[in-house]
């Protein structure tokens, strides 16, 4: 029988703490160590619906990208949705885990996931974090140049995505290429310090968008879920793949709750 600090152990490792911003949460935020681990469900969010999921398909973990307990808690009760959903997980069992953060900027994370999807070589961090570990995002250059509406053309498909959003002229001629999961727009003057003309992360606010267009940076925005649910998808292969007495698969029940008319 396989140990939760076992599987805490190697996420640990494949998605080191100490890359996560510093005002994350990250680790194990709900569990045992000793407990046992037969079944785990990986997803990109902890909401009630893939709780229910977790505690009808009999899990022990829920290894989930976005914390649960992100904000200081004073009161854990019944009174409000999350407080339900937690003392359900509880009284199920279930532990839950979060990379997040030091998921994306991992060797093997999230943003090097995107900058391999994309076929981009001489790949860097967009921003160091210290000298002694990676960084965080990714910036490389792509195989042959294209325009940007050529490179969005690459980026529905490759996300899963039949719309997107996006900032700039469609005939611009992009070859490098800045990368930021998730709400990463704050990463827009990264990318122009490293010459990137394009930088593509999940949303922006409209202020960075503007400042995107002042800049001269195009923008490319598939939604905060198409950036980083396919890596917990990856991530339920990785733990099947170490683990092989472990039942691991990502939630059926979660979507994409931005919908577009």
């Amino acid at each position: 029988m396989i140990q939760l600090r076992e599987i805490t152990n190697f996420l640990r490792e494949y998605a080191p703490p100490a890359l996560a911003e510093e005002w994350d949460n990250v680790g194990l935020l709900l569990g045992d160590p000793a407990d046992e681990i037969q079944s785990v469900l990986t997803c990109l969010t902890l909401s009630p619906n893939v709780a229910e999921e977790a505690i009808a398909a009999k899990c022990q973990l829920v290894v989930s990208h976005h914390p649960i307990l992100f904000r200081p808690v004073q009161r854990l009760t019944a009174e409000t949705s999350e407080g339900r959903m937690l003392l359900s997980l509880i009284r199920a069992g279930i532990s839950v885990y979060s990379p997040h953060t030091s998921y994306d900027s991992a060797v093997n994370g999230i943003n090097s996931q995107l900058a391999r999807l994309f076929d981009l070589y001489d790949v860097l961090p967009l921003r160091l974090l210290s000298t002694s570990i990676l960084g965080a995002g990714r910036l490389g250059y792509l195989p042959t140049a294209m325009t940007l509406g050529e490179l969005i053309g690459l980026t529905k498909p490759a996300l899963r995505v039949s719309t997107l959003q996006y900032v700039g002229n469609l005939d611009r001629r992009i070859t490098k290429l800045g990368i930021a999961c998730g709400a990463a727009a704050d990463f827009l003057r990264d990318a122009a310090h490293h010459g990137c003309e394009a930088l593509l992360t999940g949303e922006a606010r409209f202020h960075s968008c503007l400042e995107a267009e002042a800049s001269n940076i195009a923008l490319i925005l598939p939604g905060h879920y198409a950036t980083e649910r396919p890596a917990m998808e990856h991530l339920a292969e990785v733990l099947r793949a170490q683990f092989s007495g472990l039942n691991v698969r990502p939630s059926d029940s979660e979507y994409d709750p931005v919908k577009f008319a």
